[in-house]
């Protein structure tokens, strides 16, 4: 199972207390790139309501105002994730739990992630014929198992270098990002 999306969490905090759903929320703007005013324009709840919100000052939300903002992220999110590429990584579940970004950002585009997991090779295979499947526009994956990726599917692979840095799958989806935008240009 991948990570919850964005709306998700800001929908799974909500019902644990104020303060998870404010940083929740304000999470979600982070990585979406979003302000008050720019929610405010694309959901229709007042910038002054947000940021009452997002500061605390405003406790209980009406149900209208937390529906109107919730629609909001989860159109942007789907959006992102249907008309744009991704990065497809394939690994184990503990790996990806230590994935804290949602994109790539390279050559002033930010890419998006998404993860599968795999932890034997026939899940691995299943997973990058998804993954292409879906749209994937690269492949991140173990250096055991890049080789057979690249024969099943049509997509840049990039294997992660594990011994050679600290975010050894982030720098593989960087240098997947980089392939994509060189088939491209």
């Amino acid at each position: 199972m991948s990570k919850p999306s964005l709306w998700e969490d800001v929908v799974q905090s909500s019902l644990e207390s104020e303060e998870a759903f404010r940083k929740a929320l304000k999470k979600a703007l982070e990585e979406s790139r979003l302000d008050a005013k720019k929610l405010s324009r694309l959901s229709g709840v007042s910038e002054s309501s947000l940021y009452k919100i997002l500061s605390g000052k405003r406790i209980n939300p009406r149900l209208s105002t937390y529906r109107k903002i919730i629609k909001t992220l989860k159109r942007l999110e789907s959006v992102e994730e249907e008309g744009e590429p991704f990065i497809a990584i394939i690994a184990a579940r503990p790996t990806l739990d230590t994935i804290d970004s949602r994109y790539i950002e390279i050559e002033n585009h930010r890419i998006p992630i998404r993860e599968y997991s795999a932890t034997t090779i026939e899940d691995v295979i299943v997973a990058a014929v998804r993954a292409q499947r879906e749209g994937a526009k690269a492949i991140v994956c173990a250096p055991i198992v890049s080789t057979v990726v690249e024969k099943v599917t049509k997509v840049p692979v990039s294997a992660c270098p594990v011994t050679l840095c600290r975010q050894p799958i982030l720098r593989a989806a960087e240098t997947a990002a980089s392939k994509i935008f060189r088939a491209q240009y």
